[in-house]
């Protein structure tokens, strides 16, 4: 406060917490405060969004007339999205705005996670040796969870509010445990760090897995031998002090790749390519599209929309006749229902693709008035992407409008192959269904009825053929063939029948066909096996479907941190 020209201390700072109707507070506080000259600090202002017009206006008001020494800080999260930019541009422009973006990178943000601690706090544990080597384990730790979040649902299936507070109340606890215990007690460590400290921001099985085995990679006793290493080319460092630990980050930390957080090269590819997807897709968006730009150009907007609306009427084919459908079925068998399910439930998209095409087609030839809705429809068929509507009806996808409606036809063609006759395709395309749990399930109920086996303790074995779709005439007695899938993270080997390293630029390597069968639960032999998660899409998370169970040479583990998984689409 010296620096400018006026003394300051505590009596002087207003510091309110907004949320919880403290605006009330608020105000009070900015009206002494441009009495009295005092300093007043906003925190959280994205919580009071309907507040912030009357800030406004209160900032405005005392802008003449206070004190000089009169200053107003706020505080706000970034905004997730364009529709969330809630500050008034008013106090934008009135203000010098600081932004504290978090450090990009493992180097900077192992030196920013050691940067929580000093010399000092190395120095106040008995058990020196223990407590400097899991601290720093842990600082690599932090930096690795919240780095990861770059490789998008690769890294994690979520996005967590991971932050400084968590590692450092979990070196708080570390120091307790080696104070009150001559052991170190890894499991107490691993289990209060992954599942309380960490763990606790975590809502997916599958990320809380990965933060599971992070741990048991990085605090384990072969810490203690020299044995440890976090990375590949990065051994854990022995007893150093402070500055010794920021210097062997500098020296001894590989350069950045994909490699520093287990995860394979192929990962990095694959964020940098949607980020400029991306990007390419915003700069597709502000593109004029009322007039020709020109010579050599395709068409209007309207020109364009009218020709692809006409082709996609031309090609969607007629409605499933459900009760015809319904009426050839002789025995209703878990795969008929499926069947009839998928049916009805392509009838109701088709339906909505038909009736909304229909319309805008009649608009465009000025028959109908165009409302909102045929104008965003518009929109999404000339920027080729999913029109909201249809999407509403439709199943997971991540593809261009003119990709989403091949597979789209290609689903009605398996399905219409399907209900000729009833009888179960020799393979079947899971990726093609609106719901492939059903499909899986439908598995388990026939082996279950014709072995007289109670549903609840059964499970699906999964065995990896060497045979492409083509090999198969018919489906096996029992259980069922599968195609379609796609791994990410690695590849399968053929010839070993294991799980292996992806090659380098092959991001989603195509599956041989999978035999799927149904056994009790208590004949399954987790040995050598790794518990593959299978998603619908590249964006997982909310798109789970199964686990199928893969032979694997390698531990778990390295597949764990790899992100492995298999997708129905790519």
């Amino acid at each position: 406060g010296k620096k400018l020209g006026y003394t300051f201390n505590h009596r002087n700072l207003h510091n309110v917490s907004l949320g919880q109707g403290q605006e009330v507070v608020a105000e009070q506080a900015l009206d002494l405060a441009a009495q009295e000259g005092h300093w007043v600090i906003l925190q959280n202002i994205h919580l009071v969004a309907k507040w912030l017009s009357s800030l406004e206006k209160k900032l405005e008001q005392h802008s003449e007339g206070s004190h000089q020494d009169f200053r107003v800080f706020v505080s706000a999260e970034p905004a997730p999205c364009p529709e969330s930019h809630i500050i008034p541009q008013g106090i934008l422009e009135n203000s010098i705005k600081i932004t504290s973006e978090a450090p990009t990178g493992m180097h900077a943000n192992l030196h920013k996670a050691l940067d929580n601690f000093s010399q000092d706090t190395l120095e106040m544990c008995s058990q020196e040796k223990e407590f400097r080597s899991i601290l720093f384990a842990l600082c690599y730790f932090h930096a690795v969870v919240a780095e990861r979040r770059k490789f998008g649902p690769q890294g994690w299936n979520r996005s967590y509010p991971f932050s400084s507070g968590d590692l450092t109340i979990s070196v708080n606890v570390l120091h307790n445990y080696l104070q009150a215990s001559s052991k170190v007690p890894y499991d107490d460590l691993r289990y209060l760090v992954g599942e309380i400290m960490y763990g606790g921001h975590i809502t997916d099985d599958w990320d809380r897995r990965l933060c599971r085995t992070y741990l048991e990679e990085f605090i384990k006793p072969e810490m203690m031998e020299g044995e440890l290493c976090l990375a590949p080319g990065f051994p854990l460092p022995g007893n150093m002090d402070y500055n010794g630990y920021h210097q062997y980050i500098d020296d001894a930390l590989p350069p950045e790749s994909p490699h520093l957080y287990g995860l394979h090269p192929n990962a990095e590819i694959g964020f940098l390519t949607q980020r400029s997807e991306r990007l390419l897709r915003t700069v597709l968006e502000l593109q004029p599209r009322d007039s020709s730009a020109g010579q050599g150009a395709v068409g209007t907007q309207e020109e364009m929309v009218q020709a692809l609306l006409e082709e996609m009427l031309e090609k969607l084919t007629e409605e499933f006749n459900m009760a015809e459908l319904t009426a050839r079925v002789e025995e209703r068998t878990p795969y008929a229902v499926v069947a009839l399910q998928e049916c009805e439930r392509m009838n109701g998209l088709t339906a909505e693709i038909r009736r909304s095409l229909a319309e805008l087609e009649l608009g465009l030839k000025g028959e109908l008035t165009m409302t909102s809705d045929m104008e965003t429809l518009q929109n999404s068929l000339f920027l080729d992407t999913v029109p909201e509507s249809w999407v509403k009806r439709s199943y997971p996808s991540t593809a261009s409008l003119g990709s989403w409606f091949a597979d789209l036809l290609a689903r009605i063609s398996e399905l219409e192959a399907w209900t000729r006759d009833f009888s179960l395709p020799s393979t079947l395309w899971l990726g093609g269904f609106f719901n492939p749990q059903s499909i899986l399930t439908a598995v388990m109920q026939t082996t279950a009825r014709k072995n007289k086996w109670p549903l609840d303790k059964m499970t699906l074995q999964c065995d990896v053929t060497k045979k492409s779709r083509e090999d198969f005439a018919s489906a096996p007695r029992e259980g069922a063939y599968v195609h379609g899938l796609f791994m990410e993270g690695a590849r399968w080997d053929a010839q070993s029948g294991t799980i292996t390293d992806a090659r380098l630029k092959e991001l989603t390597p195509a599956m041989p066909v999978v035999f799927i069968k149904a056994i009790p639960e208590d004949k399954q032999d987790t040995r050598g096996l790794y518990p593959c998660p299978v998603y619908k899409t590249r964006q997982r998370g909310p798109t789970y479907v199964w686990t199928f169970n893969l032979k694997t040479k390698e531990n778990p583990s390295k597949w764990v941190l790899a992100g492995v998984a298999l997708l129905l689409q790519t």
